[in-house]
């Protein structure tokens, strides 16, 4: 008789085991023998000698362990974060101290696998024997001098900190920063394949830091079910409904993102002419083949063929005891074992053809690129005018992303908030619309092309994201919209988003950064930090650093400006005319950094934007000059529309305690404006006696 998920409850480590061997092994058979297909190929074109079979089939075999088990790390964090409920205290349950732990013994053997991962690189790129490259000597010159080795040391750096982070804390709020750090041992992975040296890189590495999250949210999640399922857990319908919204949005993720990246590197006629553009047909039918099996496993274990309403607002938002979502009815732990099982093989599969993708020499570009297309990924139009600012067009898959995802999930609670009758200020909306067209502009636009290349441009870009942006998105309340149009998760289930937005305003590291004071302070020193602290030369010459400079500037921009303007309650309630003094207070420091940059008598990125040779800017100087007096000058534009609403909020703050105080006297028949008088009366009649 088959025992039902959610009501049996025994020990499961063989089948436990078992299920990891299996995606080890598929991982093996299928990263081998494909990648011995271009061995001999790569290492002819890059007339490197024969490493020898421990590294030419080692490598892809460790890389693709290494990359099943960071999905992995990632899939059971976020498991323990948000598929199963902490407890009233906020520690985790068992289900997911249980799913932590497994997490942190994941992080560690994928920081294994990125540590050996180094000795393999540098064997593989010098062409000499595994065990001539295990020395440490030799580990320190890989790391120093092979960009890709020094890329694994970072990925297991920060997976065997999250590992250690994961067997020291129980509670529900570490858990939540054990997977962003799970995450982001995701990003030095980017940086080591084509995608990094390829032509238009900006593209394929964005593409590919999407098309790596999808992966390890999609695999990672699904193998997490499967083991908690093999272990008899409870829950796994409500994880499975949450995990299909999910990997739903992962499967669109990965499939746009994968065909981005095949576009950049190979021409369509290469595709069956070539083992590169087999592989990515290969590659293309394992997904569709998953896609298929993930729809089997909605309508056969879940009953549903329809993306689920996973935690939309309703007419009624107190009905979430009655949702869908909620419902845990026993699932058949053989039928979890065949359908997601299967599936979770499949995707291991797929791993392996992608790390064989990237042991494989694409064909090669139908021209050579030029200086410019190198360095930035593509070529700049020319001397930059209006014009070309506004007619040229290279979409951000990160930013750009996350504005068009602004417009798009903001316009889903107005839609909910309509539909329930309730109403929203239109220059909220008007707000936080401008906020993201702005973003998108700023980043997708001419402007965001040419921001890499010059340095006054840069500025311009800088000031727009870390001054504009937040302001207008300050404005438009996003956090009050969304605690209005979604749904609570209900009693005893796992947080839902409506929770971890509650959560992040209020948790201890939100009160802090959110403090008006600090927030200026964050706020005006990372101006100094990131061009005067030795770090911009690094962040202006790699790709990853100019995407942290801008997503730095978005985010402490933000946080600044939503202590100061901010429509959504934050953890403090300062008055209005403290807000006024902070905002004051900090208007000098930033006066004065601008005075800086156009007192710097040295260029602050010599080699980054020398190597660029572009013909428009022949004094590198003089454009970081002009920069700097931008960086002087603009902050007058946001000061401008920040006064403003600092005196309407304050107008409003002074109507809102004039209406309340009337209607208290209202009530009391002006209680305390008689006991005032009477005070007075008293006062008088002392004094008149003591005459």
């Amino acid at each position: 008789m088959t025992s039902r998920v959610g009501v049996t409850r025994r020990p499961a480590g063989p089948p436990l085991l078992g299920y990891i061997a299996l995606l080890v092994v598929v991982v093996a058979a299928v990263a081998g023998p494909l990648s011995g297909l271009s061995t001999s190929a790569a290492l002819d074109l890059l007339g490197i000698p024969d490493p020898g079979p421990l590294t030419s089939y080692g490598l892809p075999i460790v890389r693709s362990a290494a990359e099943v088990f960071c999905a992995l790390a990632v899939g059971l964090s976020v498991f323990a974060t948000f598929y199963t409920p902490p407890q009233k205290d906020g520690t985790l349950d068992v289900a997911g101290y249980r799913s932590q732990h497994w997490a942190s013994m994941a992080n560690a053997v994928w920081a294994v696998c990125a540590a050996m991962l180094i000795p393999l690189t540098l064997s593989d790129v010098s062409g000499q024997k595994l065990t001539d490259s295990l020395s440490p000597d030799q580990w320190l010159l890989a790391i120093s001098s092979v960009d890709v080795a020094s890329s694994w040391r970072w990925a297991a750096i920060i997976a065997i900190v999250a590992a250690i982070g994961q067997r020291l804390t129980l509670t529900w709020r570490w858990s939540v920063i054990w997977l962003a750090l799970s995450m982001a041992a995701l990003l030095p992975i980017a940086a080591t394949g084509h995608a990094a040296s390829s032509g238009a890189h900006d593209m394929a590495t964005n593409s590919l830091v999407l098309h790596l999250v999808g992966a390890a949210l999609w695999m990672g999640g699904l193998a997490a079910i499967v083991l908690h399922a093999l272990r008899g857990d409870a829950r796994m319908r409500l994880a499975l409904r949450r995990h299909s919204a999910v990997a739903t949005v992962a499967l669109f993720v990965v499939a746009a993102s994968g065909v981005i990246n095949a576009l950049v590197r190979i021409q369509p006629g290469d595709l069956f002419s070539t083992t590169y553009g087999r592989l990515i047909i290969a590659k293309a039918v394992l997904i569709v083949v998953i896609a298929v099996l993930a729809i089997g496993i909605r309508r056969r274990l879940l009953g549903v063929s329809v993306l689920p309403k996973l935690w939309l607002g309703s007419a009624h938002p107190d009905s979430a005891a009655s949702s869908p979502m909620t419902s845990d009815a026993p699932i058949s732990r053989a039928r979890v074992w065949a359908f997601a099982g299967v599936e979770t093989a499949v995707m291991a599969a797929t791993f392996a053809v992608a790390v064989s993708l990237g042991r494989t020499p694409p064909p090669p570009p139908p021209s050579i690129p030029t200086v410019q297309e190198a360095l930035l990924g593509f070529e700049l139009p020319g001397d930059p005018t209006l014009l070309t600012l506004i007619t040229n067009w290279r979409f951000d898959l990160i930013l750009g992303t996350v504005s068009v995802a602004a417009i798009l999930l903001y316009s889903w609670g107005l839609i909910v908030l309509k539909r329930r009758g309730d109403s929203w200020p239109v220059s909220r909306t008007v707000f936080w619309m401008a906020g993201s067209v702005l973003l998108f502009l700023t980043t997708s636009s001419g402007l965001g092309m040419y921001m890499m290349g010059q340095f006054s441009l840069h500025m311009v870009a800088h000031m727009l994201l870390s001054m504009m942006v937040p302001v207008f998105w300050a404005l438009g309340g996003p956090l009050t919209l969304a605690l209005r149009a979604l749904r609570p998760a209900g009693r005893g289930n796992p947080p839902g988003p409506r929770e971890w937005i509650l959560e992040f305003i209020h948790n201890p590291i939100s009160w802090f950064l959110t403090h008006p004071v600090v927030a200026s302070i964050q706020f005006v020193l990372g101006f100094y930090l990131v061009y005067f602290g030795g770090f911009y030369p690094t962040l202006a010459g790699d790709h990853f650093g100019h995407v942290f400079m801008n997503v730095h500037f978005l985010i402490s921009g933000y946080l600044f400006y939503w202590s100061i303007i901010g429509v959504d309650n934050s953890p403090h309630d300062f008055s209005p005319l403290f807000k006024l003094l902070t905002l004051l207070g900090s208007l000098p420091f930033h006066a004065f950094f601008g005075i800086m940059l156009m007192l710097t008598g040295e260029v602050l990125a010599p080699d980054w934007y020398g190597g660029l040779e572009l013909p428009w800017v022949p004094d590198l100087l003089a454009d970081q000059k002009e920069g700097g007096g931008i960086a002087w000058g603009f902050g007058e534009i946001p000061l401008f529309v920040v006064m403003i609403a600092l005196a309407f909020q304050w107008y409003s703050a002074d109507s809102r305690d004039a209406r309340r105080a009337e209607r208290k006297a209202d009530r009391d028949d002006d209680a305390e404006l008689r006991a005032y008088n009477e005070m007075l009366r008293e006062m008088d009649e002392e004094s008149r006696s003591g005459k």
